[in-house]
């Protein structure tokens, strides 16, 4: 512990040996080149350049001149072809290195990706007694942030503010990052209030990016708006930052509106933004707007492509994802992990057995990508949809890598559509879930439904009973619906909506004419009883939208039979495209049709 600050101790600073000084052996007795002759190291282009100056800086007694020293130290530690371990000899042949210099070395460690010797700058600066300023501490709280280091973070915020650095922007818009960074929402809210009218835009945009790594996506769009109410022109990666609100809450309106802002603003849109507009847009169920960005993009990363598969696995276009995917390779671009997960998904949703499994192989044999849990959930997704139950079983129990708790959910969860033979491989898929500790509410209720389908009722009340015990509780269904730019959230018997008389009236009408139509609720899913959050949703949307333009609704669970007829039926009788995102995928209705083709 040094001036008060506990930090991991790394090997301590330890200077080269003389032979590996390139100067070091330069005779004192040469003539001396007047200093117009040498040029600025930074324009140096090269390690060997810059040996050679830093050598004829040394005959000439200027490496030890602090003017000089920085100029040499700026130039080692920052530039592309530069070596943190050579800044670090010329660092510790100084006498008196002062607080410009400490800054250098801090910076180019972070430059060079060592947040841990970055920090560790910091504590010698203090035993040193050389002062720390401005530049100094956000550099030392983007290295914690990067560490993740929040013990250490809070340390040097009071020694920020003991130093009079508490109102500094630049020191308090570090602080806002680095307590976002390790999850610390309200201490970045107290700094960013903390800084009342010397806020900036990059200020807010700390801000919202803290928001949006924990997950707070309302919060998040909530902030945005507020930087925007006060003037201020949000920059790309608060817009960044809302586009991953809006895809994530299924806000499209809110996404649409960034979107022309951005437009406005600037001339070009760089990869991140436009591929940042693609996830929203495919998020949201546009996925042919989504699709239209893509198309127009001069320059694509594996990102990129990876959003576009995995969107289009979304929708149940596992062709179109696989000509995106062979598109990607024909350009050169080398798939990872991720890509591979958005392919194999995209096969499983459009039941492309075959080709799945081909892929599979492709990803092992010729990319050799070592297949990993998500991998191997794919598969056995892919091999339990398309009713090859005993097939993904014995695939798991040869595989132990296989054997995950995402693989055994899927194979309990595909039971359900197939007879006896599947509810003996799905008590066996929950009696593996039982051995890793990871059964869950859902996985009870799945089971005891396939007992009660089987009129086994016995088994069925028993599965029941041991959820309760252990004190298992199923989340709440809830849906999501955006009308006129604000989202509105149902769950089932919703008593707490101000349209809720109106929306349960509507509710009533729709089933009613779906009644004439031939449509027969399952009595366990009458709507009088359950009311169902997704129907009370597509109620309410029915009744606060246009005639004629399309409902798009996001749910937490998974699309049921008779939900999915149900919905299907409404978009014939009321002429309407209604687009649902479960947990899993897109169903796009229309005219009574859904692109999941009735596969999922």
């Amino acid at each position: 512990m040094v001036g008060g600050l506990a930090l991991h101790q790394t090997q301590p600073f330890i200077p080269p040996p003389p032979s590996q000084n390139p100067a070091a052996h330069v005779s004192e007795h040469r003539p001396r080149e007047p200093l117009s002759c040498l040029p600025p190291p930074h324009h140096v282009k090269t390690m060997e350049e810059f040996k050679k100056l830093h050598a004829r800086f040394i005959k000439l007694g200027l490496d030890r001149v602090p003017r000089h020293a920085g100029d040499l130290l700026l130039a080692c530690s920052l530039s592309e072809w530069g070596s943190m371990d050579y800044a670090r000899s010329i660092f510790l042949g100084l006498d008196d290195p002062g607080t410009f210099d400490f800054n250098t070395m801090i910076r180019g460690s972070l430059v060079h990706g060592d947040p841990q010797g970055a920090l560790l700058f910091y504590p010698e600066m203090l035993r040193r007694d050389v002062e720390p300023d401005n530049f100094t501490f956000p550099l030392v709280l983007k290295a914690c942030s990067q560490l993740s280091a929040l013990a250490q973070g809070l340390q040097i915020h009071g020694h920020a503010a003991k130093h009079g650095f508490q109102c500094d922007v630049f020191v308090q818009n570090s602080l806002i990052n680095m307590y976002g960074k390790c999850g610390e929402v309200e201490r970045s809210c107290r700094a960013f209030e903390q800084m009342g009218s010397c806020r900036t835009v990059v200020s807010w945009s700390a801000l919202t990016a803290a928001h949006t790594r924990m997950g707070l996506w309302g919060k998040c769009l909530e902030i945005f708006a507020m930087m925007t109410r006060e003037g201020l022109r949000a920059d790309e990666s608060s817009m960044v930052g809302a586009l991953s609100s809006s895809k994530n809450l299924g806000a499209y309106g809110t996404g649409r509106s960034i979107h022309c802002s951005l437009l406005r603003r600037f001339t070009g849109l760089n990869v991140v933004v436009q591929t940042s507009l693609i996830d929203m847009y495919i998020s949201c169920g546009c996925l042919e707007k989504g699709i239209a960005i893509f198309e127009t993009m001069f320059e694509k990363n594996t990102w990129t492509y990876s959003v576009v598969i995995s969107g289009l696995a979304m929708h149940g276009e596992g062709e179109r994802a696989l000509q995106v995917f062979s598109d990607m390779l024909h350009g050169g671009h080398e798939p990872d992990e991720a890509i591979y997960v958005g392919v194999l998904s995209a096969c499983s949703h459009a039941g492309l057995l075959d080709e799945g499994l081909r892929c599979f192989d492709r990803m092992r044999v010729e990319h050799r990508i070592p297949p990993s849990p998500q991998h191997y959930g794919c598969v056995i997704d892919l091999m339990a949809r398309a009713g090859k139950l005993r097939e993904a079983y014995e695939l798991m129990e040869s595989m132990q890598a296989a054997q995950t708790e995402a693989a055994w959910r899927c194979l309990l969860s595909a039971s359900k559509t197939h007879g006896e033979l599947e509810l003996e491989v799905a008590e066996r898929a929950s009696r593996n879930l039982e051995e890793l500790n990871a059964r869950n509410s859902g996985d009870y209720i799945n089971l005891s439904n396939m007992y009660a389908e089987a009129k086994r009722w016995s088994d069925a009340a028993m599965t029941r009973r041991e959820m309760v015990d252990r004190g298992l509780v199923q989340a709440p269904g809830y849906s999501r619906v955006e009308v006129k730019g604000k989202m509105h959230t149902f769950v089932s018997n919703d008593k707490r909506h101000p349209q809720r008389r109106q929306v349960y009236e509507m509710a009533y009408q729709m089933e009613w004419q779906l009644r004439l139509e031939g449509y027969t609720p399952e009595e366990k899913r009458r709507m009088v009883g359950g009311a169902e959050s997704q129907k009370l949703a597509i109620a309410f949307a029915l009744l606060n939208t246009s005639q004629g333009s399309p409902i798009r609704i996001i749910t937490n669970l998974r699309m049921g039979k008779e939900c999915h007829t149900y919905t299907a039926l409404v978009s014939t009788i009321f002429e309407r495209e209604i687009m649902v995102r479960d947990r899993n995928r897109f169903h796009c209705f229309r005219q009574g049709v859904c692109t999941c083709g009735d596969h999922w």
